[in-house]
């Protein structure tokens, strides 16, 4: 039989469960059967059957500077002949821990896990732990990983599949749960005055990306930070896709704002495995060994992770490439809006740096209900025949698309080509 995406699919159905290891990967929302990998470089990705594509998915945002970078494999490779994992303290963990401190003026300390997921679910222990309450508050629409307090009205696959919540979540943890309208913030200050003193945390992503790529609009994340401090309640920035994406010292630097608490994954891993979360050090010392709230991981600090996330934070520190991927994202959203409005087809289009969206909606989104407006059939069609063109992007009206500096003027000339095409 010959060896193609179709088939190989066919096969990973009766071995994994959907035949992914991540559901959004299916496919499914856009009625596709998912593409097989075989190799990818710079921009580009190539399939089992040898096509190209143009990769605006980035693995969901850490290749900020393409795949397969020079000095990303270089450093992967010196560090696997030494050892892969040795559940020890190395050096590069110390090492890891002062870039991201230097980087983000909210971080005194950082405890590094394994994963995004992971960040998250330790983080709100680590509230829940120093402050001796129970509540947490979070936005509809913004996902912060499968752990049980956080699957309640949440963004990503939940939101792609349409999945209100989900069955293996006790009710007792779910009502733990508060969860308001993204950039609401009188929503926000109402909850707060009646559960307030019952609150351990507020967790946000200052920039949503999980339900589509959503902006915090002027005055929301302010308001976040003034309440919060007024009751004692930790705020916690998700920046794990932010995080050095939108620049070096994630959205929190250009916001001005400093959370108690910051989560961090993706790109401080270089494209392996990797999270973490940090703040200030009072909270931070309440973790064991030093303080009564546990979290351990026997690969947290894995020094392959460590090796390729430190070479692509240098690359970053050292190139400071943020105005020139904000200039290129820029002309690339806004030629695609601009064929959009010139079919008469509704649309708008979100960006962050080089994080965006195009949401076939017919207005402007700026929380989940106004996301979920739009129409994800279009969508889906708009995806298909975008990949038919070669162009790769994220497989969900409700997940944020990506530019590295790997992306050449030719890859946005070519894309702008195929969005012709495809329209």
């Amino acid at each position: 039989m010959t060896k193609n995406s179709k088939t190989l699919y066919e096969k990973a159905v009766h071995l994994i469960p959907g035949g992914v290891n991540s559901p959004v990967r299916a496919f499914k929302a856009v009625e596709a059967t998912p593409i097989f990998i075989t190799r990818a470089s710079g921009s580009r990705l190539w399939d089992v059957e040898g096509n190209e594509y143009i990769d605006y998915v980035a693995s969901w945002g850490p290749l900020i500077l393409g795949h397969s970078h020079p000095a990303v494999v270089a450093a992967i490779q010196q560090t696997a002949e030494r050892g892969t994992s040795y559940g020890i303290p190395t050096e590069r963990e110390i090492e890891m821990a002062e870039l991201i401190v230097d980087a983000f003026p909210s971080i005194d300390m950082v405890r590094m896990v394994s994963s995004g997921t992971e960040a998250t679910m330790s983080a709100i222990r680590l509230a829940r732990g120093y402050t001796g309450r129970d509540r947490i508050i979070k936005f509809d629409g913004c996902y912060h990983g499968h752990s049980d307090s956080l699957l309640v009205k949440a963004g990503s696959g939940i939101a792609t599949f349409g999945i209100p919540g989900s069955p293996g979540v006790p009710e007792e943890i779910a009502g733990l749960t508060i969860t308001l309208p993204y950039n609401d913030g009188a929503a926000v200050r109402a909850a707060i005055e009646r559960y307030g003193d019952e609150t351990a945390c507020v967790i946000v992503e200052p920039v949503a990306g999980n339900m589509g790529v959503v902006p915090p609009q002027a005055g929301f994340l302010e308001e976040l930070r003034k309440v919060t401090a007024e009751k004692g309640i930790i705020l916690i920035f998700d920046e794990v896709i932010t995080g050095f994406r939108v620049a070096y010292g994630g959205y929190q630097t250009l916001a001005g704002i400093e959370p108690d608490l910051t989560c961090l994954g993706k790109i401080i891993g270089g494209g392996l495995p990797v999270g973490a979360f940090g703040g200030k050090r009072d909270i931070m010392e309440a973790l064991a060994p030093v303080g009564p709230v546990y979290q351990a991981g026997t690969l947290s600090g894995n020094p392959l992770a460590m090796a390729a996330g430190m070479a692509t934070l240098n690359v970053l520190r050292e190139e400071t490439p943020y105005s020139k991927l904000e200039e290129k994202t820029a002309y690339l959203c806004g030629e695609v809006d601009r064929l959009l409005n010139e079919k008469g087809i509704p649309n708008h289009v979100n960006r962050v740096g080089s994080m965006f969206t195009v949401f076939f909606a017919p207005g402007a989104v700026f929380d989940f209900s106004s996301a979920s407006a739009s129409n994800t059939k279009l969508f889906s069609r708009y995806f298909q025949n975008m990949l038919a063109q070669g162009i790769s992007i994220a497989p969900s009206q409700f997940e944020a698309s990506f530019v590295s500096t790997a992306h050449s003027d030719e890859d946005i000339a070519r894309t702008l080509e195929g969005v012709k095409k495809v329209l």
